[in-house]
């Protein structure tokens, strides 16, 4: 007797609630996900889970012990540069090939003015995905699935460190997203460049910089 396959759409929504309870910062390094207190959670059996914990671990937000369970993945400042040279490289070339209509225009206008009430009320949480959303937008204007697979990815293994240090760039985040959407209703693609790179760079100073304090206080304890 053949055993039976994993329902697909089983591990799809294990997949799907285990990565939102990660990325709703729910978790510190330090915490332990086992199978056990999964399936339970969730109410299904381990085989799922553990699916869903390989397709995790296999995009980098997670690394498995054997025996011991899974963690949050911690990323080195040298790992958090190289990912944001790769993000830039692409959120550029979004920029550039973005297949700009009125519609997304305003889409755009509505989701920046929805960060900045967002911001002001300091909802962390729904903050973080409209800023997400923003860029996403942006990425699917090109009409590249890969590519905005690859961007996702990369936003979801940077934000496992963004998530203690929300406060280094958000409050200037929808300057910076103002002045990219500003260019790209001028129709000015160099301007819109310019300011997507700075808006990255601005980002990942702040972040290298307070990894960099985090690890000197270490030592010197």
């Amino acid at each position: 007797m053949k055993k039976l396959k994993i329902p697909s759409n089983l591990t799809a929504l294990a997949y799907t609630s285990i990565k939102e309870y990660i990325l709703d910062g729910r978790l510190d390094e330090e915490s332990r996900l086992t199978e056990d207190f999964l399936s339970n959670q969730l109410g299904i059996s381990k085989s799922p889970i553990r699916e869903a914990l390989n397709r995790l671990e296999t995009e980098g937000l997670i690394r498995i012990e054997p025996r011991k369970g899974a963690y949050l993945r911690r990323l080195s400042v040298d790992e958090i540069n190289e990912l944001y040279d790769f993000r830039e490289a692409l959120e550029v070339h979004v920029v550039r090939t973005a297949k700009l209509t009125p519609a997304l225009l305003t889409e755009l206008r509505q989701s920046l003015k929805r960060q900045r009430t967002l911001l002001k009320a300091n909802d962390k949480a729904h903050y973080i995905r409209e800023d997400a959303l923003f860029h996403a937008k942006l990425a699917q204007s090109t009409r590249n699935s890969y590519l905005c697979s690859v961007l996702e990815n990369i936003q979801n293994q940077i934000w496992l460190s963004r998530r203690t240090s929300y406060d280094l760039s958000s409050s200037s985040a929808p300057d910076h997203h103002d002045a990219i959407l500003k260019a790209l209703e001028n129709s000015d693609s160099d301007k819109a460049e310019q300011a997507m790179r700075a808006h990255i760079r601005n980002v990942r100073e702040r972040l290298v910089q307070s990894l960099e304090q985090k690890v000197t206080a270490t030592i010197l304890q």
